[in-house]
């Protein structure tokens, strides 16, 4: 089996041949292509379906999702339960009715949900904990509600039993069969039946069109696999087995077809190392397992980010290096400390901070309890189109500029907060006026049973609606530019200066080339420009804290395009720092592609003076290198010290890739020699073969 990515180091083999033939069909889109000929199961037999309510038609899809949906058993796999329904790998619930899509409960994603629970009490437990409350509830919707979480229950135990009729009398499958007996309805007591509850709950979810984030795999599972070590029921080896069949499992919707983003990008981001709640580190076994079949495997469907700190062990961060060094952009780097400080002041109680995972791409949310949205918006378009009114205005000095941009910013974020809060509340609290049916993934989520109230109806204990400013690079960079070359150097006025933007630069090459090359932008570790994207970064993350209070919704900033500079540049005009109309522009708070010119360490500094504790849900930061310059003696070195003085400086989260132009082209044109080289995009990985043209001009253009 190859694993093509920007590495040409060969990965070391650790796995046995059956799991590597076992990966090979699955990362080959067997898996993926075999779910896409049977979409949906149809709901046309139902009678007197149109006068169900919607959380009946919700229950009663659920259910003949469950009983037709294929039973997938797979040659030598070590785990089971798979979601086998074509639409589910289209975020939708797939069910239909006269050939129409059923769309409630479709599309729920961004959220970390508490796999937890069921490993310690099962689906048993949890089942009594909905009995309890229904004692306790009278008012219909809720009543309604929890007799819905338990035909979910009900739903999950026959899917469970069409498993074990189908293992039943395969010798060669006993094992797998054995420890799917008791979980995920009974408490799990060793580590194989762990990792099975974990992923049987896991693809439930899947096949429902829900995709879910992971979080901690190594404090989900630490525990077990340290006991079945200590007592002799299992070897490091077989356990490694064991947890590579879960990654394994985890590319089953591979289809190999070409798709926007990537078919990598199904939210099942993982979170390791770290503290827990009472601040132990919980590093372990599982932790480095994780490490281990990344690097063998290449495996970039679980994109996981590590949780550093400031007394993170020097060997761990060495072996997070190595692994890194590969390329594949798998793994990605939480800085623990300031995230910890960010949550404190953002009001969660240190305990639940501890707790933080990200909400299956990277924004920082309190797994199983949160509910995550975030509302990303184009801070460069506020500047070109509201602040310099298309290129028709005129300042007179260049805090007049700013003083008006901060006050359009400022209005940018009432708007969002009046259109995505205040339209979500009634007098009693939180009303998602989307009332979809959700209630398997409710099961999941806190205190939604105890409320009687599902996941989209508020019945967490957060609700988060998180303003994302994107395009801030491209934003500093403008203003430096006015700054210098009307406010400083004098060398044009600001209407010139508007006209040639209004007219894409035509006419002005000669000084298109000066502000190009004789500027210093963004991640260059320039003060001048550095401290405008501070404080316009600093006066963003007020803006949204001073609405964070008024109700029971959280409201807080955050950074991220996530490829939205794709998506929004046809709409921008030409920029002042040298940039025509349309170009794609920076991603994340990562530097304006071809302006860093003095290295990563440079980068990482630009990045880091902002106070990004006030950027609550995350501000994410890419870097990206040649292989060349990840394939020495010094490699773990070099990543080792920058992962050090990321740390050190206050960063919030890093991804790291290591990109190969000449290899991107060549792929580009022969995609089928590489079906397997992954990318890293933003937040999720993607198999580069499987992006639109469109994206992978733009992961091209950044590994110039």
């Amino acid at each position: 089996m190859d694993f093509y990515t920007s590495s040409a180091r060969p990965r070391p083999v650790r796995l046995c041949a059956s799991t590597r033939r076992f990966a090979k069909a699955s990362l080959e889109g067997r898996y993926g292509r075999e779910a896409e000929k049977t979409p949906f199961v149809t709901l046309d037999h139902i009678e007197n379906y149109e006068a169900l309510s919607s959380i009946e038609k919700y229950d009663a899809a659920l259910r003949e999702i469950v009983l037709r949906a294929p039973i997938r058993i797979c040659e030598g796999e070590l785990l089971c339960g798979s979601a086998t329904l074509g639409h589910a790998l289209h975020h939708a619930m797939p069910a239909a009715r006269g050939g129409v899509p059923f769309d409630a409960g479709t599309g729920i994603s961004h959220l970390t949900v508490d796999f937890f629970e069921v490993l310690e009490i099962g689906m048993d437990g949890i089942e009594e904990k909905v009995r309890h409350s229904l004692e306790k509830h009278v008012e219909p919707r809720r009543v309604a509600f929890l007799q819905s979480c338990l035909n979910a229950i009900d739903c999950m135990r026959l899917w469970h039993a069409r498993y074990l009729q189908a293992l039943e009398g395969r010798a060669e499958l006993a094992r797998v069969r054995e420890n799917l007996q008791r979980v995920p309805f009974l408490p799990a007591k060793s580590f194989h039946e762990a990792v099975q509850c974990l992923w049987f709950c896991f693809a439930f979810l899947r096949l429902g069109g829900v995709w879910p984030g992971i979080g901690r795999i190594d404090v989900l599972l630490g525990k077990y696999l340290e006991k079945d070590l200590a007592d002799g029921v299992l070897t490091l080896q077989e356990a490694r087995e064991i947890l590579a069949h879960f990654f394994i499992k985890g590319c089953e919707w591979i289809t190999g077809a070409p798709c926007v983003s990537g078919d990598a990008q199904h939210y099942q981001n993982l979170v390791i190392s770290g503290v827990d709640e009472n601040g132990v580190d919980v590093t372990n076994a599982v932790t480095y397992l994780v490490l281990d079949i990344i690097e063998e495997t290449g495996i970039g469907d679980f994109p996981t980010t590590v949780r550093l700190n400031k007394h993170t062990d020097e060997g761990f961060l060495r072996r997070v290096a190595e692994v890194i060094s590969y390329g594949g952009g798998t793994l990605a780097v939480y800085n623990e400390d300031l995230i910890l400080e960010s949550l404190a002041d953002a009001g969660y109680p240190e305990k639940e901070a501890r707790r933080f995972a990200n909400d299956g791409c990277w924004e920082v949310q309190i797994p199983g309890k949160t509910n995550f949205t975030y509302v990303p918006f184009d801070a460069l378009k506020i500047l070109q189109q509201v602040t310099l009114q298309d290129h028709t205005a005129s300042f007179d000095s260049f805090d007049a500029l700013m003083e008006a941009y901060k006050r359009d910013l400022a209005e940018k974020v009432r708007s969002i907060y009046e259109k995505r809060v205040l339209s979500k509340l009634e007098p009693n609290g939180i009303d998602f006026r989307h009332r979809f049916p959700c209630t398997a993934v409710s099961l999941f989520e806190h205190p939604c049973v105890e409320n009687g109230l599902s996941y989209a109806e508020g019945g967490t204990a957060y609700t988060v609606i998180s303003p994302h400013i994107g395009g801030l690079p491209d934003v500093a960079n403008s203003l430096y530019a006015i700054k210098k070359l009307v406010f400083e150097e004098k060398r044009i006025c600001f209407a010139e200066l508007m006209c040639l933007l209004k007219n894409n630069w035509q006419g002005g090459e000669e000084l298109r080339a000066h502000v190009q090359k004789d500027y210093v932008y963004f991640g260059n570790d320039n003060d001048e420009v550095d401290e405008i994207a501070t404080a316009v970064l600093n006066f963003f993350s007020e803006a949204c804290r001073r609405y964070d209070a008024k109700t029971p919704i959280r409201f807080l900033s955050g950074v991220s395009t996530f490829g939205r500079q794709l998506e929004w540049a046809p709409a921008r005009c030409a920029t002042p720092f040298g940039r025509k109309a349309g170009e794609v522009l920076s991603g994340n708070l990562s530097p304006t592609p071809g302006t860093d010119r003095n290295g990563a360490a440079a980068v990482i500094r630009s990045y880091c003076k902002a106070d990004l504790r006030k950027q609550h849900t995350g501000a994410a930061l890419d870097l990206c290198f040649l292989p060349t310059n990840l394939d020495g003696e010094n490699t773990a070195a070099v990543l080792v010290g920058l992962m050090r003085g990321f740390l050190a400086l206050g960063g919030y989260f890093m991804q790291i890739d290591t990109m190969d132009k000449a290899t991107l082209l060549e792929a580009q044109m022969h995609p089928e020699n590489y079906p397997t080289l992954a990318v890293r995009v933003s937040g999720w990985n993607a198999r580069f073969v499987t992006l639109s043209r469109e994206w992978q001009d733009m992961i091209i253009d950044r590994a110039k």
